[in-house]
């Protein structure tokens, strides 16, 4: 009774490096055994086959090497240092929490239909083995209004996946990126809409504060937007320019009139 509570805030994982259901037992993990949920909490495993990862990970769980990184970097023998740089640049070269080694290993283990709990990078996602390939179940919000996605497969350690529907059919709806954009372009696409803006109260100052209507509004946009991507004249490099000619003394040059149908917004 006194775990329940926590599942709305999250629950205490520790893992370990050797298998993907090894972790550091804590009371949180009760709930898992009492709903008889198997718990695939991981894929973040050495392989065994980098003989000096494996020895210098061992059998610690994430925390535990982790107190042995810092130790290893402040002991005067070579040896420990050395061991704990390769323990270090290995959370380093995994930081996704998932390895291919790991990512076999559960291909492998996982029963075929069968539902579990999958964790990575402080998340638990539900996912389900269909047809020898594993699936998460898709809780994005940014997929609140994308009824043809439910499931995201799991055979990458990149993030490079691929969305289905319910039926585990590919589905044609756009990935997390065009769902919610990354953070440079939503950006971009602001300051668009920013600059969009300006321009339009600045087409409504110039008529006099008279309302446009929607399509004149639209048709000066448009106007404004193909004058701002019109590249400007290359200019010349200095060696190719023609020298001015002489003048009789006493003649002033000539200055060029403004273009009197441009204006400065």
């Amino acid at each position: 009774m006194t775990v329940l509570p926590k599942l709305s805030t999250g629950l205490d994982v520790n893992v370990r490096f050797t298998g993907i259901s090894d972790f550091e037992y804590t009371p949180e993990c009760i709930v898992f055994d009492l709903l008889n949920v198997p718990l695939y909490h991981h894929g973040w495993l050495v392989d065994p086959q980098l003989a000096e990862v494996a020895q210098a990970v061992g059998k610690l769980s994430y925390n535990q090497l982790v107190e042995k990184i810092i130790t290893c970097k402040h002991s005067s023998d070579p040896n420990l240092v050395t061991e704990g740089l390769i323990a270090e640049q290995f959370l380093e070269s995994t930081a996704s929490q998932l390895t291919y080694h790991g990512l076999c290993e559960l291909t492998s283990m996982v029963k075929e239909g069968e539902l579990s709990v999958f964790f990575r990078n402080n998340h638990f996602s539900t996912m389900i083995k269909h047809k020898s390939h594993l699936y998460l179940l898709v809780t994005d919000q940014g997929f609140l209004h994308e009824e043809q996605v439910a499931w995201e497969s799991l055979h990458n350690v990149d993030g490079d996946s691929c969305f289905c529907d319910a039926e585990f059919h590919l589905s044609h709806a756009l990935g997390k990126e065009a769902a919610g954009g990354s953070p440079q372009e939503q950006e971009l696409n602001q300051r668009q809409v920013d600059q969009d803006y300006m321009i339009a109260l600045s087409l409504q100052q110039q008529q006099g504060g008279a309302v446009l209507s929607d399509l004149e509004l639209a048709q000066q946009l448009q106007q404004e937007e193909y004058q701002r991507q019109q590249p400007s004249p290359a200019t010349p490099p200095p060696q190719a320019r023609a020298q001015p000619s002489a003048r009789p003394a006493g003649e002033r040059r000539q200055r060029q009139k403004p273009d009197s149908d441009c204006s400065i917004l």
